[in-house]
């Protein structure tokens, strides 16, 4: 398996939706970087990384991956600040996907100058299944985000934090293993 997950992240692209232009997983430009430039710690859960230039209308966050065998939960946040490296506030996120396989919940909020909002739950339903792949993508709107897994519209979270170009990294924990940001 570490053979097949090397082989995978050593032919690892980064894809800039924006401009359809590939790049490599070695520094060159590229929507998401990571915050290790090791290529053997490049998609390890928790995962932290730079979104290239912020948020803005048109962007979206792809993440694709396979639940562990095992579930309890995971979590896909899109923060502000990422030069506070503090585990507690102060710094922002506009946007938290909660994955709680217990309940079978799909949750999301936001935490704003250090208060958290009221979690969100309605879903049609539950997307996620134990050892299989996913793929999120999180689709920023004027107004919103809006977030599709695999393939299919699931909700739309209106935006908490309004300077978009703030929103500046992705942080990823939980039962699962990453095989591609974009």
């Amino acid at each position: 398996m570490n053979d097949v997950l090397h082989s995978v992240l050593s032919e690892l692209v980064l894809k800039n939706v924006d401009d359809d232009h590939l790049n490599d997983s070695q520094g060159n430009p590229g929507l998401i970087s990571p915050d290790k430039e090791d290529l053997s710690h490049l998609l390890t859960v928790p995962f932290s990384g730079r979104i290239r230039g912020g948020m803005r209308p048109g962007k979206k966050i792809i993440v694709m991956g396979i639940i562990d065998l095992e579930p309890d939960r995971f979590d896909i946040s899109l923060t502000c600040g990422r030069d506070s490296e503090k585990e507690e506030p102060p710094y922002d996120v506009a946007l938290k996907l909660t994955a709680r396989f217990g309940d079978r919940q799909f949750l999301r909020s936001a935490r704003v100058s250090g208060k958290w909002t009221q979690e969100e739950a309605s879903t049609v339903y539950f997307p996620f299944i134990p050892d299989q792949p996913f793929r999120i993508e999180i689709h920023c709107e004027h107004q919103r985000f809006r977030i599709f897994v695999d393939g299919h519209q699931l909700f739309d979270f209106y935006h908490k934090v309004k300077s978009l170009s703030t929103i500046d990294s992705v942080r990823i924990q939980g039962d699962l293993q990453l095989t591609k940001l974009g």
